[in-house]
């Protein structure tokens, strides 16, 4: 069970992207089903995972069994899709997130019935009182109302939303931010990160005042360090909301996301949740209770849950009668508005790429760059990946593809699985990966070492080409670049035979492109 022990909202930060957890569901779920989940268990977890081919990152932590429960009581358990008590199994919801059809529409009735408290989440003592609250609910009732949410705004005001009975309260802080915002044009971030610190201040005045600055992770106990650390900690969990609420494919984000909004075609299914979805948490001394509701695969009710309104949603893409579709199954409806959104977002895609081999986002494409180098942009590794992606594409020549999932106005979404490279090029006589990532010291060489290589592998194996991969970083570190060396000059069967590996620095790349 855990605690909660800040005065702010807390959004699960691990896994950071939706899609990455369904695998590792799966994984657990077809491995250890059954299973007590205890060290041991946890341990043996994290030595499968690491031998997943999806799996990115370090597999051999310093405490595997606090990554495993890092990985899977977060947000598998507190959304519902896992239950580890009295052993492991996998949830109705869960099931239907990992093998169904409709993975997104589970995830948004999962985020519906996230509350604070719950018996998975306390208060701990100093808190109590201070939340009631079903927090994505809010989150989106907040969006709707306001129109859209910049990142800063989100960070500094959403984040005290504890008690959805200060809703109002909040709303009005945000306006308010927005009008004086306007007296601070030309130094708008000064006036922002100012806003923000007293903000934190305002929060945590008991901590403050009774001198509860120091953090576990230092023994610093200065305000200024305080603030720097309660900062960093927001601007995760605003990063992870964002993150999660989009994967439910209601959200839209702004170009180079510095703000979400609804998509107009989906305010009526947003509007549906905001008025049938209980504000109130429910079940706080009941667990069993609480289990049965939360792993409920049909609750609460969706807005395409009605086959009148998927009719609707099917007619309003294409050009189908009502006596078209009157003698399909909700599901057979389902699949025809899937196919219709797929459809219509390749058209964009292909759209988007006959304007870039056009040459004619030059200048915005170097800007999106510059705004990288600078930290100035939400999501960078996930900006760097789709830029990238478009500065290949407008080189010409060659079919360009992005292993991002893009939402369906073309905008990115989220990073590649774990399994390919970034981007993939095809040249017809020889194909190219392009591997790109924003890590820098040594977690560069500990995450990206071994998986850019064996991408590489497998990209030659199945094309039957000759094949180059381009490894690209603002900043690339020296191991990094000497294991690549290595593997350049020593046939390995692994990745079938020797590799041709070029890292560049993001600025070399530019002057490439350029």
């Amino acid at each position: 069970m855990g605690q909660i022990k800040n005065k702010a909202l807390f959004f699960t930060t691990s896994p950071r992207t939706p899609e990455k957890m369904i695998p590792e569901i799966r994984l657990l779920h077809e491995q250890f089903q059954g299973v007590t989940w205890n060290e041991n268990s946890q341990v043996a977890f994290i030595n499968a995972l690491a031998n997943c081919d999806f799996f990115e990152g370090n597999g051999s932590p310093k405490n595997k069994a606090l990554s495993a429960r890092d990985r899977i009581t977060r947000a598998p358990k507190a959304l519902g899709f896992v239950d580890l008590k009295p052993v492991v199994s996998l949830t109705p919801a869960g099931h239907e997130l990992v093998y169904g059809k409709h993975p997104q529409e589970v995830f948004l009735r999962q985020l519906m019935k996230f509350q604070l408290p719950s018996p998975y989440h306390r208060e701990n003592k100093g808190v109590e009182g201070a939340f009631w609250v079903r927090p994505y609910l809010e989150i989106m009732r907040l969006i709707r109302e306001l129109g859209s949410i910049t990142f800063d705004e989100f960070k500094i005001f959403a984040l005290q939303l504890t008690d959805y009975r200060l809703f109002e309260k909040v709303k009005s802080a945000v306006l308010a931010f927005r009008a004086e915002r306007e007296l601070h044009i030309g130094r708008y971030k000064h006036f922002a990160e100012k806003t923000w610190s007293s903000e934190i201040e305002s929060i945590y005045s008991d901590r403050i005042a009774s001198g509860e600055t120091r953090t576990r992770q230092t023994k610093d106990a200065s305000l200024s360090k305080f603030i720097k650390t309660q900062k960093s900690n927001l601007r995760d969990y605003t990063d992870a909301c964002f993150r999660y609420l989009r994967y439910t494919g209601l959200i839209q984000i702004s170009h180079k996301g510095r703000s979400i909004s609804f998509f107009q075609n989906k305010l009526i299914e947003v509007d549906y949740l905001l008025q049938t979805v209980e504000r109130n948490p429910m079940f706080l001394d009941n667990a069993d209770d609480f289990k049965a509701q939360l792993f409920d695969v049909a609750f609460p009710a969706l807005y395409t849950d009605s086959k009148e309104n998927i009719i609707d949603i099917v007619m309003r893409l294409d050009d189908f009668t009502r006596r078209d579709l009157t003698d399909k199954t909700v599901e057979e409806l389902k699949d025809i508005r899937d196919a219709l959104i797929l459809k219509k977002r390749e058209a964009v895609i292909d759209e988007q790429v006959e304007q870039l081999k056009s040459y004619s986002l030059y200048s915005e494409i170097d800007e999106t760059f510059n705004d990288i180098d600078s930290g100035d942009l939400y999501d960078a590794p996930l900006m760097l990946e789709w830029n990238t992606w478009r500065a290949m594409t407008m080189l010409d020549g060659g079919k360009i593809t992005g292993n991002f999932r893009v939402d369906d106005v073309g905008e990115p979404m989220s990073t590649a699985a774990g399994n390919r490279p970034d981007i993939e090029c095809d040249y017809g006589d020889f194909v190219l990966s392009v591997e790109v990532t924003m890590q820098s010291g040594q977690r560069q060489f500990e995450s990206e070492g071994e998986s850019v290589a064996r991408h590489f592998g497998k990209l030659r194996v199945e094309s039957g080409k000759e094949a180059y991969c381009l490894f690209i970083a603002p900043t690339l570190n020296p191991t990094a670049v000497t294991y690549f060396y290595g593997l350049n000059k020593i046939n390995l069967a692994l990745y079938g035979g020797k590799t041709n590996i070029i890292p560049l620095d993001l600025d070399q790349f530019r002057r490439l492109i350029d």
